[in-house]
C-alpha cells in the first residue's frame, strides 16, 4: 500500500510543488517589500550608460579649443602600428 502512495506522490509532485513554491515566493516577495519599503531611484540610475558616456565626453572637451589640431604632416606616426613592428622600418 505504501508503495502505491509513494508512487502517486512521486508522479504528482510537480503539480503540488509548483503552486506551493509560487505562494511561498509571492508571500516572501511582498513581505520583503513591506519591510524594506520602496527604494528611491538615484539620479544616476535614471540615465543610461551611453547618456553618461556622452555627458562625460562633453565635460572633457568643454575647456579645450577645438580649432587647434595637429596637422598630419607634423605627426610622426599617423598609421597604426603593425603587430610587433615587424613590417615597419626602424626609425633613425
Amino acid at each position: 500500500m505504501w508503495s502505491v502512495v509513494w508512487a502517486a506522490l512521486r508522479s504528482k509532485a510537480p503539480y503540488v510543488t509548483f503552486p506551493v513554491a509560487f505562494v511561498v515566493g509571492l508571500v516572501g516577495y511582498n513581505l520583503e517589500r513591506l519591510l524594506r519599503g520602496e527604494p528611491q531611484p538615484a539620479a544616476e540610475e535614471d540615465k543610461s550608460i551611453s547618456e553618461r558616456r556622452e555627458e562625460r565626453k562633453l565635460q572633457e572637451i568643454a575647456g579645450e579649443d577645438l580649432t587647434k589640431v595637429v596637422s598630419l604632416k607634423d605627426k610622426l606616426e599617423f598609421a597604426p602600428r603593425a603587430v610587433l613592428n615587424r613590417n615597419r622600418p626602424e626609425k633613425s
